[in-house]
């Protein structure tokens, strides 16, 4: 292939750091916040060696916490508890950002039919792909540079901090060759994401099975997950492992680019179904597309919320025996909760967690309407007898009735986990965890109706609306941490939320909370109402 290929890289690679320049920042920001905020309640909690140690001893001895957040390596400093605490998680947090990332500036691009336009000018063959990853390269590198740079400011050594950073933005990087593969082997965006976001499920699997007891750590091996941790930043920081993933992310790019020479433009590599000759009949409605546009995620997310539901659950037996007699642990589990059973604080914050996570749904169902709008699709829908209003109502039944049906399948899977790990009441703690996850709607519902109002009003800065959602969740997660004024707390409306199971419920948050949603819905669905489209 001649150099061609690659012609127009540069100007694409450009394009994508614009249309990217509020969601990229985002997604950095919030890993590196999680990071910092990690180190510091590490630092505050353990000032000393020797609770630090007595800490990371609880967790070695505790298979299902192992298997949630991998092994301590060394756990007597903070940069080793924070690599501990953030690895996994960090770890996947970058190969989302890095799939998505991939898949918006390929398959999607292509399925809404840009690159046909693009590809007509002096465009190379492989350029679009390239620009894709060299973005996916800029961010996992700012991710990793960040992290160094808080991590040195907490007073950890660099080698350490940097072999973390780095084992973070390697994640990402196989991933987002990952995500190029399924770009090329998928039809749609959707399939693409699904395709990586399995991937990216099996190798968190793969790495719990390897990190929850003896005799299968090899499993961990088989994980790209796996390879960040066994990195081990600030417990011997064993570079060679880097170049695991780094290999493996240069053999998944060529494969890639080998792809994308042995396919039409808007074809995948997997044989597609023709669809039926004549529209179902529940078909007849602007509402009924929104839900055959929307379902398949509705129903990936689904499985993932079932997923994580039972691993949280489970894990809540090993929470009650790491603590045992331990006063100090208690004290520190009842703080992150907020409440005073140690049970019900851990309870308490995976709910949180997962009305964080469901919040991310909502965003993500409602900007399909503005890609509906800017694909094309929606003009001919709403050139017939179809009013704006019912169009983008369909839509919206998504991130108000979606997600409560996501939360219920957390609490039901939660319950029933914990259930079977403590050996209680099934029908009691099922309705306990499902009030927990249910009581985040109203919180979820305001982050959506954000994304909306950025929509209906400045639909060009409708991607500001995961700009709403990060700052929402950093000051939920972190001013309690940071003892940031009480007025910045209230800006997120995840503080205003009851702490269940096992706080004080009380209704008036819920429901202004629920008001204010309402109320800034309306607001952006006004505003669509009287814009023009495109």
């Amino acid at each position: 292939m001649s150099s061609y290929a690659l012609t127009g890289t540069g100007t694409l690679y450009r394009l994508a750091l614009r249309r990217d320049r509020i969601a990229l920042p985002v997604w950095v920001y919030i890993g590196t916040g999680m990071v910092a905020s990690t180190a510091f309640s590490f630092r505050k909690l353990y000032g000393d060696e020797a609770s630090r140690r007595t800490f990371a001893a609880g967790i070695d001895g505790n298979g299902s916490l192992r298997a949630l957040y991998g092994p301590i390596f060394d756990g007597s400093t903070i940069g080793g508890l924070t690599a501990w605490r953030m690895g996994v998680f960090g770890a996947v947090l970058a190969a989302l950002m890095s799939t998505l990332l991939v898949v918006r500036h390929t398959r999607a691009e292509e399925e809404d039919g840009r690159f046909e336009l693009i590809g007509a000018g002096a465009v190379g063959r492989r350029a679009p792909l390239t620009a894709a990853l060299a973005t996916a390269l800029t961010a996992n590198a700012a991710l990793a540079a960040l992290v160094t740079i808080v991590l040195l400011a907490a007073g950890q050594p660099l080698a350490g901090g940097l072999a973390f950073g780095l084992a973070l933005g390697a994640t990402g990087l196989f991933f987002a060759a990952l995500a190029a593969v399924t770009a090329q082997v998928a039809e749609t965006g959707r399939a693409a994401n699904g395709l990586a976001g399995a991937a990216i499920g099996l190798a968190f699997v793969l790495r719990a099975v390897g990190d929850s007891g003896s005799g299968t750590g090899w499993a961990s091996w088989l994980s790209p997950i796996g390879w960040s941790e066994q990195v081990r930043a600030f417990a011997g920081d064993r570079w060679w492992v880097l170049a695991l993933p780094l290999a493996g992310a240069a053999l998944l790019t060529a494969l890639a680019r080998a792809l994308v020479e042995h396919r039409d433009l808007g074809a995948g590599m997997l044989p597609q179904r023709p669809g039926p000759a004549a529209a179902a009949p529940g078909l007849a409605n602007a509402a009924a597309l929104a839900r055959r546009l929307q379902r398949g995620a509705l129903l990936g997310w689904a499985l993932a919320f079932a997923a994580g539901g039972a691993v949280f659950g489970s894990v809540a037996k090993g929470v009650v025996d790491l603590v045992g007699d331990n006063r100090q642990m208690a004290d520190v589990m009842a703080r992150l909760g907020g409440q005073q059973g140690v049970l019900n604080a851990y309870l308490s914050t995976i709910a949180g967690v997962f009305g964080m996570i469901a919040a991310v749904y909502a965003v993500q169902s409602v900007l399909r309407l503005r890609a509906e709008e800017s694909g094309g699709r929606a003009e001919p829908v709403l050139a017939g007898a179809v009013p704006r209003l019912r169009w983008a109502g369909g839509h919206l039944l998504f991130p108000l009735l979606g997600t409560a049906v996501l939360l219920a399948v957390a609490g039901t899977t939660a319950g029933l986990a914990q259930s079977a790990a403590l050996g209680s009441g099934t029908g009691d703690t099922v309705a306990r965890m499902l009030g927990a996850t249910l009581a985040q709607l109203p919180a979820v519902w305001l982050t959506a109706a954000v994304a909306l109002a950025m929509y209906g009003l400045l639909p060009r800065w409708t991607p500001a609306g995961w700009a709403g959602y990060g700052v929402f969740v950093l000051i939920a997660w972190l001013g309690p941490i940071l003892q940031l004024p009480q007025w910045v707390l209230d800006l997120s409306p995840f503080t205003h939320l009851p702490h269940l199971p096992g706080g004080t419920f009380e209704a008036a948050p819920l429901l202004w909370t629920t008001a204010l949603a309402a109320l800034v819905t309306l607001t952006g669905l006004t505003g669509l109402r009287r814009r023009d489209l495109g």
